[in-house]
């Protein structure tokens, strides 16, 4: 047998980033981040039924700048998730798996996100 110093599987450093790769890791982590997201709302909800100090201290958080960020980012993370849920969906029923319509897809879903993002900002 002989040794060799090549791994045995390919590495992240072997492959570069792709639109496809890239947009399968942030629909993950959009996932995470929906699901920590919701555990701040749902202690706001609780607040509001046991102690509204709290709640309106949480609220009062949320309309500084750090928490407007983060509001909307996560707000983004929603969009993003639903928009790209929508096209894993149309996967499943086997439309557009071209690789042209996978990538024209996957630039929609950010656009999507980002314009429905700014539209809520703007009318919220």
């Amino acid at each position: 047998m002989r040794s060799s110093n090549r791994p045995l599987s390919p590495h992240l450093q072997v492959y570069k980033p792709q639109l496809t790769s890239m947009l399968s890791i942030l629909h993950r982590i959009s996932g995470l981040l929906l699901a920590l997201g919701l555990m701040f709302f749902v202690y706001w909800l609780y607040a509001l039924a046991t102690d509204v100090a709290a709640a309106n201290q949480f609220r009062d958080w949320l309309l500084t700048v750090p928490g407007q960020i983060g509001l909307y980012l996560w707000l983004f993370t929603f969009y993003y998730h639903f928009c790209n849920g929508i096209r894993h969906l149309r996967w499943d029923v086997g439309k557009g798996l071209a690789i042209e319509q996978v990538y024209r897809s996957g630039y929609t879903v950010l656009l999507l996100a980002v314009l429905l993002t700014v539209a809520t900002f703007l009318l919220a």
